[in-house]
């Protein structure tokens, strides 16, 4: 196994699978089974997921509402996504923590680095929820933030797309795939793999990140037992 302990990065819109709004239990379960096929080759997993696809703080400013206001709803919202992959996990005999950055005692504990990283040596998936806690960061910068709080190794970015383009490729069809890329590359091509505060993060600290296609069945295992999935980003 290349990868002992890992960051899991998701989306909350790929929670929706064929959905418009919402959780299809469908794509749930995928999600569940594909986190388990790690779990059960000994990766210690902790996973961070965006809540998009029931509430976004961003677009609410634009309607009008209070940036701040629409975060925090949000920060919420990344709660629920929470739960719901607790519960998948659970039901399919993972054992799982939920720590939160705001305070909800009836149904997860508050984040605690030291007691994160004790859950995962004891063998529990640690799921953060709440991003950071703090308006104006995204949950990528939650993700990268916690990857580096409990000495992940890399952070695994799932998404629908098999890595980094030069563009686009549901746009662009001469898009080529990078399958190692350099942090600096990034820079200079404008390429979007992450916010840049959460990028920044991952370069300073030396944190390599892997953009990979979550929707393939086994592509999270190949990528912790060594194999070239997706792209790689390194210092």
């Amino acid at each position: 196994m290349k990868y002992k302990r890992i960051l899991l990065k998701l989306s909350g819109e790929a929670l929706m699978g064929d959905k418009g709004f919402g959780i299809d239990q469908k794509r749930l379960m995928e999600y569940a089974n594909e986190i388990k096929s790690a779990y059960n080759k000994g990766c210690q997993i902790a996973i961070v997921i965006g809540g998009g696809n029931i509430f976004r703080g961003i677009q609410a400013e634009k309607g009008g509402m209070d940036r701040v206001h629409g975060d925090y709803m949000g920060m919420l919202a990344t709660v629920i996504n929470s739960m719901a992959i607790q519960s998948a996990l659970e039901g399919l005999g993972v054992q799982t923590r939920l720590q939160s950055a705001i305070k909800m005692e009836q149904i997860c504990e508050p984040f605690i680095r030291r007691k994160a990283v004790r859950h995962l040596e004891k063998g529990r998936v640690v799921i953060f929820g709440a991003g950071t806690g703090n308006p104006y960061f995204t949950t990528d910068t939650a993700a990268t933030l916690r990857a580096i709080e409990i000495e992940a190794s890399v952070i695994l970015k799932g998404t629908r797309v098999d890595g980094i383009y030069t563009a686009d490729p549901e746009k662009d069809r001469t898009a080529t795939k990078y399958n190692t890329i350099k942090f600096e590359e990034v820079y200079e091509k404008g390429l979007e793999v992450m916010d840049l505060t959460a990028f920044t993060l991952c370069k300073e600290n030396k944190l390599p990140i892997i953009v990979f296609d979550m929707n393939k069945q086994g592509n999270l295992l190949s990528l912790i037992e060594g194999e070239k999935v997706g792209t790689l980003v390194e210092v």
